[in-house]
Order: C-alpha cells, then sequence, then structure tokens
C-alpha cells in the first residue's frame, strides 16, 4: 500500500510540475486559473532558487521504505517518470537556471494574456 501511495504522492508532484509550467496557457482559457497557477509558479520558483526540497519529495521517499523500497527503482513510475523530477546532473546553478526559466515563462505568458485582454473592448 505504501509503494501504491508513494506512485500517488509522484503522479500529485507531476502533475504539479506541469501545471506551474503550463498553467498560464490555462488562463487564456479559464482566466480564474490564474488565482491558483500564479501562487504555486511563485511556491514552485522559490524552491528552485532557494535549493529547498519540495515537501512532496521526502514525503514520498518515506512512503517507498515504508513500502520497501530503497527510493526511485522498479516499476514503470519509477523508471520512466522520476528522472524528470529528479534528475541526476541538477546542479545548484541549474536550480537557479530553472527557477528563473519558469518566472519568465510564466511572466511572458501572463504579459501576453494582459495584452490580450487590454486590447478587447469592455462589455456593456
Amino acid at each position: 500500500m505504501n509503494r501504491v501511495l508513494a506512485d500517488a504522492v509522484f503522479l500529485v508532484h507531476m502533475a504539479f510540475i506541469l501545471f506551474v509550467v503550463g498553467g498560464a496557457l490555462l488562463a487564456f482559457r479559464w482566466p480564474r486559473v490564474a488565482w491558483v497557477h500564479v501562487p504555486a509558479a511563485l511556491w514552485a520558483a522559490w524552491v528552485e532558487l532557494s535549493g529547498t526540497v519540495c515537501p512532496l519529495t521526502p514525503w514520498e521517499n518515506a512512503m517507498r521504505r515504508a513500502g520497501g523500497g530503497s527510493g526511485f527503482s522498479g516499476g514503470f513510475i519509477e523508471h520512466y517518470l522520476v528522472p524528470v523530477v529528479y534528475p541526476a546532473a541538477l546542479t545548484r546553478e541549474i536550480q537557479i537556471l530553472l527557477g528563473a526559466g519558469l518566472l519568465v515563462l510564466n511572466l511572458g505568458i501572463y504579459a501576453l494574456l494582459w495584452r490580450q485582454r487590454a486590447r478587447r473592448p469592455a462589455a456593456k
């Protein structure tokens, strides 16, 4: 059961990362998503820029160990998806680039969204 829970935490973690990277695009269709996306993106950028470990990571690892595992080896999720979130060559410099890139990407998307909304005529 702990392995299943660890996999579920990893999938939530992966969904969060995908949302942080591409969630601003959802705001073009559903503008209110920005109210959730902006704090999520700021949290993720802070984690990368500060070198902090996301709380989901130790929780997932603890569940894997409790389930008899030793980390991220084994099944499909561990073999194919974990390296995307936890790359082996991740350095402090790469983390800073990722955090800065995340901010630049999302600021650019929100600037485009703001420009698009500003050009629309006001509804009467």
